[in-house]
């Protein structure tokens, strides 16, 4: 839910035009992807939240006549003028964010091309990387296929191309061209390519000022958005694949297109009336190590936090171990901590190979015998997701709390296979696992619907609520609402909600303690392992150019990720992960979780409502009770959004830190060039930090950690006293100015009332609907498939 600022638009919009409402054909086909029993679900919610929208709608227009020739509007109109707006003009439903997150090869690509049913929609290759950027895949009901192609701003360019120079013309040792050539590594190479793919061969020996008065080969668009359209979905495939495949080192072709690859940030691609991916979900193709540029590396971070849900990307052929697997799915468990992920699972990829004399002579005895292809496939993906399942979980409960909800889910495995999805040479469609994966989004997105509907709908009655309750104040002089004691109320109430904040924050600071005294004893041993590479300096010293270059970090396409302030930070992360976790977890109340204590607080003032409403005799103005109740649970429901996107901050304050104060060093090591360059940039790396390290380098990131909670107590108690006060003064009728006779929304509450009531009927019918499909299922097995568990 958006927060409460955004509620309360500017005055300008007073007299905005609320959004036109989507045609029934459109909202129909919106529904393709679900099968009936789900439909008519989606359909009766869909109802609810059109008849909800009229509603507010017929309300907005009233008032709004009954003002419009007004010199002044009194400060209680204005707010509920502006929160009607708010409120008709909000989406029905925030995207669902499901990411894709595998290394180069896992098969990203190929597996969001078979869920959306179309074979070779995004480029796939077995040989090397093919998807350059991040990539987004979303349906509407719009009737074209539509690609959108976000390129660099002018000036994110040049910092790329100024750190890709340096790179290239800073790191020269002696020793000639054979030593340039063995000794030219992974950053050099892709600095190269970059540079030539924008600015033709030759650009690579230019300077950063020379190559900026060169034209480059590619056409920019001054909006630095490119739109595609096509019919078909084939079509708008040509047309995108140059601008997102890869293209091989060497290339030597003339495309325009392609010559922008290395400008591309992201790219979103929109299908028409999907049939397999409802509208709401949006698959994310997400990099599995980030990027040199630091804006594309950023966007990597936050459309890894942004996502709901994480599908770790993982070959049949690297599952079972390499450093690469297991730091996906670290980054993916930070995005539980960090961001808003609540879901992650194994994906499992090419399950198809399978070298079937190679597989029954490592079988063990003493099993079924296995009479074909198809039979070791299965038995063997089988065994994979006992395995990985164990392994993931485990994984997943050392760091997280224990009634996160991912820990609850019986499989966190699913193995696929796209090729056989296409051929079935011996797998069903079923056992691919493909439908597996269709079933988990419509569910996602089914069970979102509900949870927004039934805020959407909640909140509005809470609005119709209060706007018969300015007329009624007009009637009720003689109804006095008593709000100075429940002023005193809310005031306590804060103050106890600060003390259980503090209280909860409190439990951060023994592992931060343990967390730095472990990293104090550990970061030597772990720096001198993200500096040593297996060939020695061979092939190093510019990928540590490179590091230094970007402040510790180096996100490169081919290799493994490279953030030295994260790994020497790793000690103290490991010590606090499960008492964050446990700070901001939902659901059963502890002592250190924050948000059961929000609700505790919202519940404590909810029956002081009741209880001065009883005790006072609000008789007649029971509308100020019901709106007073309501606009708690809709100021403090806000405060759930603010805390998560907040959180980020307060966990990535520890690397942070560390990378501030070791900048100097960074900077210092990126400046040296010659002979031995790469032991002289090793060697000024470890001083710096041992240096740091002894002027309380630790200690000072654990005391921004502590501050960074510290800020966010603060501007939850603001938030909080500031709404409530607003709130309790809007609904007191003894404010000067702030009430006038207003239009009869008499109607409108009723109609509100009774939609509100049907809420609890159309969830009744969605689990009626579901009872009866899986009894016919399970009464006519022969008839009627389902899934596999």
């Amino acid at each position: 839910m958006a927060d409460t600022e955004e509620l309360h638009p500017v005055e300008d919009d007073l007299f905005k035009e609320p959004i036109k409402k989507r045609r029934r054909s459109d909202r129909d086909q919106r529904f393709r992807a679900f099968p009936s029993v789900e439909q008519c679900a989606l359909k009766e919610y869909e109802k609810l939240e059109s008849r909800t929208r009229r509603v507010l709608s017929n309300t907005y227009q009233k008032l709004i006549q009954s003002v419009f020739l007004d010199d002044s509007i009194p400060n209680g109109v204005k707010y509920l003028i502006n929160r009607l707006l708010a409120l008709i003009e909000k989406p029905s439903l925030d995207p669902v964010y499901i990411g894709l997150f595998g290394s180069t090869g896992a098969g990203k690509s190929s597996l969001i091309n078979a869920i959306i049913q179309q074979a070779m929609f995004l480029p796939v290759s077995g040989e090397s990387i093919c998807t350059s950027c991040i990539v987004q895949v979303s349906s509407s009901c719009c009737e074209q296929y539509e690609a959108k192609i976000h390129l660099l701003s002018d000036q994110e360019w040049k910092e790329e191309l100024k750190n890709l120079t340096r790179l290239l013309h800073g790191t020269e040792e002696p020793g000639g061209e054979e030593a340039a050539a063995w000794d030219r590594d992974d950053a050099v190479e892709e600095a190269i390519w970059k540079l030539q793919m924008v600015y033709g061969n030759g650009a690579e020996s230019k300077s950063y000022e020379q190559l900026l008065r060169v034209k480059p080969k590619g056409k920019i668009p001054t909006s630095r958005i490119i739109t595609l359209k096509a019919e078909e979905a084939g079509e708008l495939s040509d047309k995108l694949d140059a601008y997102i495949r890869t293209q091989r080192r060497g290339w030597d072709g003339e495309s325009a297109e392609a010559r922008i690859w290395p400008l591309i940030k992201h790219v979103e691609v929109t299908l028409p009336k999907s049939e397999l991916i409802p509208e709401g979900v949006v698959l994310v193709d997400i990099p599995g190590t980030g990027d040199f540029n630091s804006k594309r590396d950023e966007m990597w971070k936050k459309t890894i936090d942004k996502c709901s849900v994480i599908w770790v990307i993982s070959d049949i052929e690297r599952v079972s171990g390499g450093k690469a697997h297991e730091d996906l799915l670290n980054e993916s468990i930070k995005a539980c901590q960090r961001g808003f992920c609540r879901d992650v699972a194994l994906v499992v990829t090419k399950t198809d190979k399978l070298h079937l004399p190679e597989y029954l002579r490592e079988r063990k005895v003493g099993k079924q015998a296995i009479q074909s292809q198809r039979e070791a496939v299965l038995e063997r993906n089988e065994m994979i997701k006992l395995q990985r399942n164990r392994i993931l979980k485990e994984k997943l409960k050392r760091k997280l709390p224990g009634d996160f909800k991912v820990l609850e889910a019986s499989d966190l495995v699913y193995t696929v296979s796209a090729q056989e999805y296409w051929q079935q040479a011996f797998l069903t469609e079923e056992e691919t696992e493909i439908p597996r994966l269709r079933e988990y989004i419509r569910k996602r997105l089914l069970d979102e619907k509900k949870r927004m509907m039934t805020k959407y709908v909640t909140e509005a009655f809470g609005l119709l609520l209060l706007t018969d309750s300015f007329n009624s104040a007009q009637n009720l002089a003689n109804e006095h609402l008593h709000m100075s004691g429940l002023r005193r109320f809310v005031e306590e109430k804060v103050e106890l909600l600060e003390k259980a904040i503090t209280q909860c924050f409190a439990h951060m600071e023994r592992p931060l303690q343990e967390g730095v005294r472990t990293a104090r004893a550990s970061y030597r041993r772990i720096l001198g392992a993200c500096l040593v590479r297996s060939k020695g300096n061979q092939g190093f010293h510019q990928t540590l150019k490179a590091v230094c270059l970007k402040n510790g970090i180096y996100a490169s396409r081919t290799l493994a990720r490279i953030d030295l302030n994260e790994a020497i930070t790793q000690p103290i992360y490991d010590q606090i992960d499960p008492v964050f976790g446990g700070i901001f977890r939902t659901g059963r109340p502890t002592d250190s979780a924050l948000m059961p204590h929000i609700d505790a607080f919202k519940h404590s003032l909810q029956e002081k409502m009741t209880e001065i409403g009883i005790k006072n005799g609000w008789k007649y103005d029971s509308y100020k009770k019901h709106f007073l109740i309501q606009e708690i649970s809709t100021i403090l429901g806000t405060l759930e959004g603010h805390i998560l996107r907040k959180k980020r901050r307060v966990y990535e304050s520890l690397a942070t830190s560390v990378q501030n104060d070791l900048k100097p060093c960074y900077e210092e090591a990126a400046q040296i060039t010659g002979k031995k360059a790469c032991e002289r940039m090793k060697d000024v790396i470890r001083r710096g930090v041992d240096q740091q390290v002894a002027e309380g380098m630790f200690e000072r990131a654990q005391e921004r950690m502590q501050h960074q909670f510290q800020q966010l107590k603060t501007g939850i108690t603001e938030r909080v006293m500031g709404s409530i006060a607003t709130m309790l003064t809007l609904a007191s009728s003894q404010g000067d100015g702030l009430y006038k006779e207003l239009a009869d929304v008499k109607s409108e509450y009723k109609e509100m009332e009774k939609l509100h009531r049907s809420l609890r009927e159309v969830a009744e019918n969605a689990l009626l609907r579901r009872g009866m499909q899986e009894f016919l299922l399970r009464m006519s097995p022969g008839k009627v498939g389902s899934p596999r568990a």
